[in-house]
């Protein structure tokens, strides 16, 4: 299978959280490295995942463009990789090229999008948000929180990797 890499698209930063009891996963922490597997990120964990999907391997990594917490911040909201959860902040690859059934390779590891990722009132947690400006947050986040991805290829990802896009996975 021929990749090809996307131009100037890497991995801007890898944020990971651990279960950590009291806590929800919100914002994650950057890491140098980690290894990807079909069950998501090594060292992270996710409540959402764990308990309400049973686990689902199409939402086993959440990918965000840089380009959009870029676009908040525009727009005043001081959003930072990792505050919406994201396992894989991407860099130099808009919003609107991923979609459901692209795949893409991270460093040793390939994922494919299942779906976006629709906001929801965790972001309310953010200490910019809160409960009084959560309603508009949701909004502004609305077709912008992110893609769901599944593990097609475990692997080691690096801060810095290319970021290269595969054909669809064949049904």
């Amino acid at each position: 299978m021929t990749a090809s890499v996307l131009e100037g698209g890497h991995v801007h930063q890898i944020n990971v959280k651990p279960r950590t009891p009291g806590e929800r996963g919100l914002p994650k922490k950057p890491v140098d490295s980690v290894f990807v597997a079909r069950a998501g990120l090594a060292g992270d964990f996710n409540l959402y995942r764990q308990e309400k999907l049973r686990g689902d391997p199409d939402s086993a990594v959440l990918l965000m463009p840089l380009e959009t917490i870029l676009q908040l911040n525009a727009e005043g909201w001081p959003v930072r990789a990792g505050d919406l959860g994201e396992n894989i902040t991407t860099a130099g690859i808009p919003y609107g090229r991923f979609s459901p059934g692209k795949a893409f390779r991270l460093g040793n590891a390939v994922v494919a999008v299942s779906r976006a990722c629709d906001p929801c009132a965790n972001l309310y947690l953010l200490p910019y948000v809160g409960s009084s400006k959560g309603p508009d947050f949701l909004k502004a986040m609305l077709g912008r929180r992110g893609w769901y991805a599944r593990v097609r290829r475990e692997g080691l990802v690096r801060r810095g990797d290319a970021v290269e896009e595969f054909p669809p996975a064949s049904t």
